[in-house]
């Protein structure tokens, strides 16, 4: 995973603790798709990097283990809305659906589009030329299907400025 986008963007210092957090545990994600590293050598490496200091220590704990725990239902519930099985997808884009996949799940106080945003992003900086928009139609109908009533607000408040 090519961390040089990264690193211009840490020089600006214009993300938030959480973003940081998010770009960490992907990172860690991947090195245990990649590399089979087990939680606690992740998380040992990770908090020794630069910047880390900036990110949110507990949310990057509890996306990196959340995931890692509920990686087979969070893989279930994904492959209803991949165009391929799950194996196949870039290794980068897999591992930001699933740490989206587990904050709609989990972090039910942060708003449907804020993570679906926040993984838009981490698709811009560290996925393909065009990974942030499957990334965005894949956790745009789990959304749906995991918090309606969220979702259809949303879509009636926009209705109703229209």
């Amino acid at each position: 995973m090519s961390t040089s986008k990264s690193s211009s963007a840490k020089a600006t210092g214009s993300r938030s603790p959480r973003r940081r957090a998010r770009e960490f545990a992907l990172q860690g994600l991947y090195q245990w798709q990649l590399a089979g590293n087990d939680e606690a050598a992740i998380e040992a490496h990770l908090i020794d990097c630069e910047g880390f200091d900036q990110a949110d220590r507990d949310f990057f704990v509890g996306l990196l283990r959340g995931v890692l725990a509920q990686r087979p239902l969070l893989q279930e519930q994904l492959q209803a809305f991949l165009d391929r099985p799950f194996h196949e997808l870039s290794p980068v884009e897999a591992c930001i659906l699933l740490g989206g996949a587990f904050e709609l799940r989990n972090y039910l106080q942060t708003p449907y589009r804020v993570i679906i945003n926040e993984s838009i992003e981490l698709a811009k900086s560290f996925g393909g030329t065009d990974g942030h928009k499957y990334v965005n139609g894949v956790l745009d109908k789990l959304a749906a299907e995991i918090r309606p009533l969220e979702v259809a607000a949303k879509r009636q408040a926009r209705e109703r400025t229209r």
